[in-house]
């Protein structure tokens, strides 16, 4: 049975395969990104042409957020799903990067699954049940060089999810996270660079590292076959149809080595969360009450 579902940044990588995937199974999608009859013109008419009613949401406004999830929720007559793609990757030395850039950066990664998420909790704990599916990254669970301030938001997310999870459970709404390995696809092209080149230059050559680290890493990429951006899209679908209660806190999408690894990680977190929400009694809230 379809799902009602609104996903933010449908005019991304990510958003745009996991938005015609769930068209492609019958759901009623609400598809939002900033400035759909502009600059984002292309990629709304190609998703209005599938089937998705396409809405403008700037994720870093609180009245663009309330206007935009009110119009969604109208659009397709209620809503079940709410999945948090919108965001911004940056790439390069943490300490070029300007407090404005930091701000900007946390504004959208951060503050935007906030933003998107307290909009649709009314509706979602009025009926007693909903979905939020928030896409993070390896990155939000390991720490790499050159992609510091973007981890930063990535570890936030995980964090804001883990509590929001514990503190919806017994209303019945869900939330996990969907933490893709290094796909290649724009998201790499429209990564954001320090802009405070000036600080840079007391790096030496060393400056020049992260541009060779990120066009190696490209080659890797390219080489990997099996590293299928369609399948982070898969496993989006695989959650909003998996039934309440069934579904795991954290999937990892990676094929490539790393994600085994953080997947031992996360194996290591539940059991060490379990132990200590035990220890005070409130181990019920690890537990979806659907």
């Amino acid at each position: 049975m379809g799902k009602k579902v609104l996903i933010t940044g449908a005019n991304g990588a990510f958003g745009a395969l996991a938005a015609r995937a769930l068209l492609k199974n019958g759901h009623d999608l609400v598809a939002t990104m900033r400035d759909p009859d502009g600059r984002n013109a292309a990629v709304a008419a190609e998703l209005r042409a599938a089937g998705a009613n396409v809405v403008d949401i700037d994720v870093t406004d609180d009245g663009s957020v309330s206007k935009g999830v009110e119009a969604a929720i109208s659009a397709v007559g209620g809503l079940d799903v709410l999945i948090n793609v919108a965001g911004t990757g940056t790439h390069g030395l943490t300490e070029g990067f300007t407090s404005e850039q930091m701000l900007r950066l946390f504004d959208i990664n951060v503050v935007g699954v906030h933003r998107m998420t307290r909009a649709v909790l009314p509706t979602f704990r009025g009926q007693g049940s909903g979905l939020v599916i928030n896409v993070s990254s390896l990155l939000g669970r390991l720490s790499m060089p050159f992609y510091g301030p973007y981890s930063a938001t990535k570890f936030a997310v995980e964090t804001l999810s883990d509590s929001y999870r514990v503190e919806l459970s017994q209303l019945g709404v869900d939330v996990v996270l969907v933490e893709p390995g290094g796909f290649k696809t724009s998201w790499i092209g429209n990564l954001v660079h320090p802009h405070d080149e000036v600080r840079l230059e007391g790096y030496g050559q060393f400056a020049k590292v992260p541009d060779h680290a990120l066009a190696g890493y490209e080659q890797f990429l390219a080489s990997k076959p099996e590293q299928d951006v369609n399948k982070v899209s898969e496993a989006i679908v695989n959650l909003v149809q998996t039934p309440a209660g069934s579904r795991p806190n954290r999937t990892v999408v990676d094929f490539i080595g790393m994600g085994e690894e953080v997947q031992k990680m996360n194996d290591q977190l539940a059991q060490v969360t379990s132990g200590i929400y035990g220890a005070f009694g409130v181990d019920d809230l690890l537990t979806l009450k659907a």
